[in-house]
């Protein structure tokens, strides 16, 4: 089993902060606002404001042109198509592990699309709605393939990269009680910092979120210079945040996302859902709006679904475009028809 020395284990020191007790960041729970209230407000704007990471590939990220680009991108494309029927009448407020929630209670933003985990305290006591499972995720370490580590196991004694307020930070601290593994944590805020303190040797591993690992390896000059362990430490469902007690919102975005799933399920694609009033099933002909009313019931036009999928694709498709050119693969993220994947939506009726 590999060993760090007792100069790597020291090197960080002077360097991070030490975790001493992992707790939610400090936001106060806001009162719940009134149903409709955010709905309202963006529509009166004319724009929804989204939050989204400051930078991660194939996630968020303005591309040379400085256009946002991403699957978290797309969802919120997808509720701007929604009310708007316009993909671009949406702002993006880039938000970090720390401010993500304060942000989102402040009213500073309408919603969160960003790598954020649904858990039941976020759920409760910060005051927010979780409006599905956009992306199941779990939390692993990449090393630099120079160290010859093949398996976590081996980070006994090492320096770890980890940003603070998050969900990895105190899985992080869990694990290494759990399997007796001592280490020494290097914390910090900014994504870049925390990537760039890595790559420059501050740290002998880097754990977050193994799409957020594949993002960072993707970007890098030579990606085979850093592994991915194999080690999978936690649960980490991703998906869309809004404040508690708006209703309204919170089931639009649900059933977006719903949507999203419906379609691929149904085989309807970007190409293909404009020519589906000729398709006899009754599910897709509520999908795309022609019966049933759907639409209405969430405040939107009957054909939100075919606006959003035919200028974003379904949810395969937003997947493919995004995450498989960083080598994400679907894994539990593709559909529940297929062995090992998760996402499932409820009727479309």
């Amino acid at each position: 089993m590999t060993q760090f020395s007792r100069a790597s284990f020291l090197r960080a020191i002077g360097a991070a902060a030490m975790v001493a007790a992992v707790s939610l960041p400090a936001v106060a729970q806001q009162p719940a606002a009134p149903t409709g209230a955010t709905l309202d407000a963006i529509r009166a704007r004319g724009t929804l404001i989204c939050g989204v990471n400051t930078g991660l590939a194939g996630f968020a990220q303005p591309d040379s042109q400085g256009v946002w680009r991403g699957f978290d991108v797309d969802y919120c494309r997808a509720v701007a198509i929604a009310l708007f029927n316009d993909p671009d009448k949406v702002r993006f407020v880039p938000t970090t592990a720390q401010n993500r929630f304060t942000a989102l209670q402040s009213g500073e933003v309408d919603m969160l699309a960003r790598n954020t985990t649904w858990t039941l305290s976020r759920d409760t006591s910060l005051g927010f709605d979780f409006t599905g499972i956009s992306f199941y995720d779990g939390q692993g370490f990449m090393v630099k393939a120079s160290l010859g580590v093949r398996s976590a196991r081996e980070l006994n004694g090492a320096t770890i990269c980890v940003q603070p307020g998050t969900t990895t930070e105190q899985n992080l601290t869990d694990w290494a009680r759990a399997n007796r593994i001592q280490f020494q944590p290097v914390v910090i805020e900014r994504l870049e910092e925390v990537v760039n303190a890595y790559l420059s040797n501050r740290c002998d591993a880097y754990t977050t979120d193994v799409s957020g690992l594949a993002a960072t390896r993707a970007v890098q000059a030579r990606p085979a210079d850093h592994v991915i362990l194999p080690e999978v430490i936690s649960k980490e469902p991703l998906g869309p945040v809004v404040r508690h007690g708006d209703q309204r919102f919170a089931d639009l975005l649900r059933w977006i996302h719903f949507g999203l799933l419906t379609a691929e399920e149904l085989g309807l694609t970007s190409q293909t859902i404009g020519q589906a009033a000729g398709d006899a099933r009754p599910d897709v002909q509520r999908l795309i709006g022609r019966s049933g009313d759907l639409g209405q019931m969430l405040g939107v036009d009957n054909a939100f679904m075919v606006n959003i999928v035919s200028r974003l694709g379904n949810y395969g498709q937003i997947f493919e475009r995004n995450l498989q050119p960083i080598g994400v693969q679907r894994g539990p993220n593709a559909l529940w028809t297929t062995p090992g994947g998760l996402q499932y939506a409820p009727p479309f009726r």
